[in-house]
């Protein structure tokens, strides 16, 4: 039974939607395949971990007839990336495999039945409902998830807290050294909702996002995260537990304000980050009068020392980082301006934008 027959890309750009969660080896076989439906001329193209769903449809099936199958994911996406772009493709199902035909090449791939792969039951009792642009989502998770946790025991910060209150969405991401906050005003007035997405999934919406202006409905329901843009629908198991208090963490009244260029502090932390000890990762920023110092040195006795003008006349301040921390924040915001925040040695540092209150950055100091 012919499946399909289409442009290589028609097939490769559905399945390269969907299989990014799957994984290559998993204790349930079936999860490293993708679950393919055909229903007329609509092919829908499905993958899971049992945490996340991802599910598209394209159009150019062929026939009326209605089928699924399920094949292994990565296979499939390597033999069609393989082909030439402008190849035309063609899926067939005979005897529990299917065959990939391309010009003069032919793959005879194995298949598990549909009726085995395990499907996400949608949960109900949905607690907001949000609209905004791709483009706006994207640009979010963007300025905080990098402050993600990574395998943390405290497995709600391997995550990341979103928040609708009002007519505002936030997004806090926290390791526990740094937190990153950022807002976004909504043009509706929800009630509030808290939830924690887990890292793959916001990993996935910042590789699937559009960077345009195209919808993205976004439903809250009390244990799962449903995700709808364009053609592709992402459902996600939400984490539980208690999340940090980001407004407790984020400082108030840091009166030691300096403005940075954030191409030049980017630049002069990436040199003084080469000799740094490789696994404390320290810097010393040395605030005086008209001046800002960067000194880093390892356990060689070597040494750097960058110099920075900045506009500062009250007391000296000598204060560590990690340096790993400063340039993710630096690598993530797109404003040429960055204004830091510092109270003492031993008070974290706030990053802001200046004239920007969406967007805040909290950083631990470290000894060294």
């Amino acid at each position: 039974m012919l499946l399909i027959k289409a442009n290589r890309d028609s097939i490769l750009t559905p399945l390269q939607s969907v299989c990014g969660i799957v994984e290559k080896r998993h204790t349930l076989p079936i999860l490293s395949n993708v679950l393919i439906e055909k229903s007329g001329d609509q092919l829908t193209w499905l993958a899971t971990d049992i945490e996340i769903q991802i599910r598209t449809n394209t159009g150019g099936a062929t026939g009326t007839d209605k089928t699924a199958i399920t094949v292994g994911a990565r296979k499939l996406q390597d033999i069609l990336r393989s082909l030439p772009d402008s190849a035309d493709v063609s899926l067939e199902l005979t005897d529990k495999r299917m065959q990939v035909r391309a010009g003069k090449s032919r793959f005879n791939l194995q298949t598990l039945p549909a009726e085995d792969y395990p499907r996400m039951a949608q949960a109900d009792g949905e607690q907001a409902k949000l609209r905004l642009t791709q483009k706006q989502f994207k640009h979010l998770i963007g300025l905080v998830q990098y402050a993600m946790a990574q395998q943390d025991i405290r497995y709600y910060l391997n995550g990341l807290l979103l928040v609708v209150a009002g007519n505002e969405i936030r997004v806090v991401a926290t390791d526990g050294h740094r937190l990153a906050y950022a807002s976004e005003k909504l043009s509706e007035t929800l009630t509030r909702t808290e939830v924690i997405l887990p890292r793959k999934t916001i990993l996935e919406l910042s590789r699937l996002l559009a960077d345009n202006d195209d919808a993205l409905e976004i439903s809250l329901t009390p244990n799962q995260a449903i995700f709808r843009f364009g053609t592709v629908e992402l459902v996600s198991k939400l984490i539980d537990g208690k999340f940090p208090d980001y407004e407790r963490v984020i400082p108030k009244n840091h009166n030691k304000v300096i403005t940075l260029s954030r191409t030049v502090l980017l630049q002069s932390l990436h040199r003084a980050a080469i000799l740094t000890n490789e696994k404390f990762r320290g810097v010393r920023i040395i605030l005086a009068p008209g001046s800002l110092k960067i000194i880093s040195s390892n356990a060689d006795q070597e040494e750097a020392q960058e110099e920075l003008e900045v506009d500062y006349d009250a007391e000296a301040l000598d204060i560590g980082f990690n340096v790993n921390y400063l340039l993710d924040v630096l690598n993530n915001v797109s404003n040429d301006e960055v204004e830091m925040r510092l109270a003492d040695a031993n008070s974290s540092a706030l990053i802001t934008l200046p004239g920007n209150e969406h967007f805040k950055y909290v950083v631990m100091p470290m000894r060294i």
